[in-house]
């Protein structure tokens, strides 16, 4: 059951938080050049990876960092088996004409409201299937987070607990099928080891029937 939107997710301090400032805004400067060199008419950053790398603490600081609209893919994957459509959400509907998102209701497991999304604005997307070869081109700059397994699961359960730990195998197949798709990876501007680039991700509030 969710306990809250992802949208509503904070960031908390504590151990490395002046280090993942610094890497936010030196990943912001680096998005604000790619901009203004890009024939893209807004700025657009894609932040992905496999859960538990960190993506929705980068991309709260960096959503912070360029003042720009934060989606998590975590309110648009339809249910556990939803990588694949919330990838090409991103796509057809955040990155689309009429620019939006039909967000998932983790508690109905039901499609709920259309979110509609400023196509004039500033946007960070993240997620796993944020950064795919369709969506890659519409980006102004792209990152890839990486970090060991063991790692990753520790992280994930200790934020999400058992309603994760029943579906780590399930959700892992979904981005292993993905990456051996569209090898995000080598689309990314940058790609970084989170327990070591980035520091390590803080707490942050999620739903404990979200990926």
């Amino acid at each position: 059951m969710p306990e809250t939107d992802a949208s509503a997710r904070s960031e908390t301090t504590g151990d490395g938080l002046e280090a993942r400032i610094a890497s936010a805004r030196a990943l912001a400067s680096r998005a604000r050049s790619a901009f203004r060199t890009a024939r893209n008419s807004r700025l657009i950053v894609l932040v992905d990876g496999r859960s538990g790398t960190g993506k929705t603490t980068l991309g709260n600081a960096l959503s912070g960092e360029l003042d720009a609209t934060l989606v998590h893919l975590d309110d648009i994957y339809p249910g556990w088996d939803g990588l694949q459509e919330a990838a090409d959400a991103v796509v057809r509907d955040v990155l689309g004409v009429p620019a939006g998102y039909r967000r998932w209701d983790w508690t109905r497991s039901e499609p709920a409201e259309w979110v509609p999304v400023d196509a004039s604005a500033p946007l960070v997307i993240e997620g796993c299937g944020a950064l795919s070869r369709a969506s890659a081109p519409l980006a102004t700059f792209r990152v890839w987070l990486t970090a060991d397994e063991g790692e990753r699961r520790r992280r994930a359960l200790d934020r999400d607990g058992e309603a994760f730990a029943r579906q780590w195998e399930r959700w892992a197949r979904q981005e292993e099928a993905f990456i051996a798709a569209e090898a995000p990876q080598t689309l990314a501007d940058e790609v970084l080891r989170s327990e070591e680039d980035y520091a390590q991700p803080s707490s942050c509030s999620r739903s404990s029937s979200m990926p």
